[in-house]
């Protein structure tokens, strides 16, 4: 049976968009331990004070057992 892990990458409180550095040393980082990329979701993270929510992304990642 797989195992799944889930990454969530956010952005900072100001602007800008999603460092593309920042996902590859992710996406290096779980490849170098096994882990295969299943997929990359889009989100908008809520639970802050005031308007809006934060833009970030959901990297999964499947490995088998």
């Amino acid at each position: 049976m797989p195992q799944y892990k889930v990454v969530e990458l956010r952005e900072g409180m100001i602007g800008g968009k999603m460092s593309g550095d920042k996902l590859e040393k992710v996406l290096n980082e779980y490849g170098s331990k096994g882990w295969s990329l299943k997929a990359i979701t889009s989100v908008d993270v809520k639970g802050r004070i005031g308007p809006g929510g934060v833009s970030g992304v959901l990297v999964t990642f499947e490995k088998a057992d």
